[in-house]
């Protein structure tokens, strides 16, 4: 090597200066370009590497794409593009999923597999269903037991508080919840439960019955306990109807009682009507209190947790939800949700309702006042332009005029600039319409996205919304006499859901005034909320 070194040094020594010089040249050239093409080879690793890495769940704190373990890996991801996605439009979580309550979800899912709809053990369990002849027999088959969730004529909002109400119920029996399918909830929301399904089959046995269940049904819980038809020496029934509707009776309320859980506990099938959330209730039964306490350490992400494990709108809902916070919202600075119900009839845009909105907004500096005067407006050109974009979910579309039209016509006395969004107005709730329930769940979805929302007092719309985005809503109070209240809103003591018909009487009652981790809703004394709080109870 030494030796053709040499001897290409006496080479380029007797060449002319001319060709020394372009040899000069040529070779610096290459030797840059190398350098060049090594340094965009080396970036372009860099990048594919992040790119790899942001892809993946354990790399990317703001996309946890499995939601702390809430969610397993493995789905169909064309099928459901929201199951992993959600997480891109949203700001990461603060609230974690314990690692008992990630187990328990992976135990019932187990369970969910082995006695869902198409399994031997289903296939035994609804054998018999509906015939009490063959009591003893099948009470002394305990392999499988049920949640039926039967659809009402209620909302949406109802309906999903009352679906994560009966599956917490599940997890804490270890049954499995079949959900009524004939409302379009095929069209809302995929598959939560890998390689089964939660959809109750059409042809299930008592299918042709569950419409008229009500209070009156001879094997209603609590008609059952008001006729005395339930003693020592009762037969176990293949089935019972929990009444848990808003009109719920004394009897039927006696459900959240630990002595009569005793009985419930070993009927296979439960079949469940209801518009509430009753999760607060479940808490106050001892022998659920020590699981509960290990599944939400944090009380109040019991709603946060388990409906974003059981609800992944459809490809076609999800398609809404992005196109509209692409299109709107995914610029602005800050978002804040505006989600506003009139419960008066008829229904529509009232003065003292947007007065109402305004004074709450400004007040909680969600929105800033404007600019009155010249000299104020004039101040208003040095500040920096933040901006500020406001997503109103109402069936009138006027509430969400009226506030552009303000902040349109003058300046914001801090600069901000505000833009206000409505995806539809659709003047009137129309449930169980295809097209109208999706884009009222796209709705709720869009307004989990904000930093901040405003909710509507009793709203259980609103209560999803704010409880899938982990937020603590500012709630406005109900007018009265036509005239804006004063304070108009309140800030909630937490992010969980009102069970606003609570059994205020009854076996929970002094448990209810006398545990620190339930507190009555803040602008609805007949309801009651969990709020986080330490693990005393009233008996201890």
């Amino acid at each position: 090597m030494y030796h053709i070194l040499q001897i290409s040094g006496y080479v380029f020594r007797a060449l002319g200066l001319k060709m020394k010089i372009l040899i000069t040249f040529i070779f610096s050239g290459l030797l840059i370009g190398f350098v060049i093409l090594l340094s965009f080879s080396n970036n372009f690793n860099d990048q594919l590497l992040d790119a790899t890495i942001n892809s993946s769940s354990e790399s990317k704190p703001h996309h946890d794409r499995l939601l702390g373990g809430l969610l397993k890996p493995g789905f169909d991801e064309d099928s459901c593009v929201s199951r992993y996605t959600q997480s891109l439009y949203r700001k990461p979580s603060p609230y974690k999923p314990s690692s008992y309550l990630v187990s328990t979800l992976r135990r019932y899912e187990k369970l969910h597999k082995r006695c869902g709809p198409g399994t031997e053990a289903y296939k035994k369990a609804t054998k018999n269903l509906g015939n009490d002849d063959e009591n003893q027999e099948r009470s002394s088959d305990k392999e499988c037991g049920y949640v039926v969730w039967v659809a009402t004529e209620y909302g949406l909002g109802n309906r999903i508080i009352s679906m994560v109400s009966s599956f917490l119920y599940a997890l804490l029996t270890n049954r499995v919840l079949l959900v009524d399918q004939r409302k379009d909830i095929t069209d809302l929301f995929c598959q939560p439960f890998p390689n089964t399904s939660w959809l109750l089959p059409l042809d299930f046995p008592l299918m042709g019955q569950i419409d008229s269940y009500y209070k009156d049904y001879s094997r209603c819980y609590g008609t059952m306990l008001k006729n005395h038809a339930i003693n020592s020496t009762t037969l176990t029934p293949s089935h019972l109807y929990l009444h848990l509707l808003h009109d719920y009776r004394d009897e039927d309320k006696m459900f959240y009682c630990e002595a009569n859980q005793g009985f419930i506990k070993n009927v296979p099938w439960l079949v469940v009507k209801s518009n509430l959330y009753f999760v607060p209730s479940l808490w106050l039964i001892p022998s659920f209190q020590t699981k509960l306490i290990k599944l939400f350490p944090q009380k109040d992400t019991v709603f946060h947790h388990l409906s974003r494990y059981l609800f992944h709108p459809t490809n076609q809902v999800w398609d809404m939800v992005t196109s509209t916070y692409n299109a709107n919202l995914s610029k602005a600075d800050e978002l804040l949700g505006l989600q506003i119900r009139v419960f008066s009839t008829p229904g529509g845009y009232f003065q003292h309702v947007m007065d109402q909105i305004v004074s709450c907004t400004q007040r909680e500096k969600l929105l800033p006042e404007l600019a009155t005067t010249e000299s104020q407006v004039m101040n208003t050109t040095t500040r920096s332009k933040k901006h500020k974009a406001v997503l109103v979910a109402s069936l009138h579309a006027e509430y969400s005029d009226e506030l552009r039209k303000m902040y349109l016509e003058r300046p914001s006395l801090t600069g901000e600039v505000i833009e206000v969004y409505q995806p539809s107005g659709e003047k009137v709730q129309q449930t169980d319409e295809k097209l109208h329930d999706q884009k009222a769940l796209a709705e709720i979805y869009l307004l989990s996205l904000t930093d901040n929302i405003v909710t509507t007092e009793r709203s259980t719309f609103g209560f999803v919304a704010h409880g899938l985005g982990g937020l603590k809503p500012w709630i406005l109070y109900a007018p009265k006499n036509g005239a804006a209240p004063d304070p108009p809103c309140v800030r909630a003591l937490s992010m969980e859901p009102c069970l606003i018909r609570a059994p205020l009487h009854g076996c929970q009652a002094k448990a209810i005034k006398t545990t620190p981790f339930i507190r009555r809703c803040e602008n609805w004394n007949l309801g009651i909320k969990l709020v986080d709080a330490p693990d005393r109870f009233w008996w201890w």
